[in-house]
């Protein structure tokens, strides 16, 4: 998932914003993980492209974050889980 929001984001920056490749995979990767633009954007188109992609970068970010930390997540809340039997034994005891 990562890695197709990054080549979208290359692609745009070098074919919109008119960045050499290089330059193109930096800004991706910075907006990508929230660290911010790094070049100058001369165009409105390229503006435009910019703020989509910041705004997709987001939603990908927070979505690869739920997908990786949402297994822990769930293992945590198991150890707060009782089972059925488990309330019956406790109601047995005195």
């Amino acid at each position: 998932m990562m890695l197709v929001a990054l080549t979208a984001g290359i692609l745009g920056y070098h074919y919109v914003a008119r960045y050499l490749w290089v330059d193109a995979l930096l800004n991706a990767s910075m907006i990508l993980t929230g660290m911010g633009q790094v070049g100058a954007l001369e165009t409105v188109n390229a503006k435009l492209f910019a703020s989509a992609y910041a705004l997709f970068s987001g939603v990908v970010f927070v979505s690869a974050m739920t997908i990786t930390i949402s297994p822990i997540f769930h293992r945590v809340l198991h150890q707060f889980h009782l089972d059925d039997e488990d309330m019956r034994e406790d109601a047995r005891k005195p």
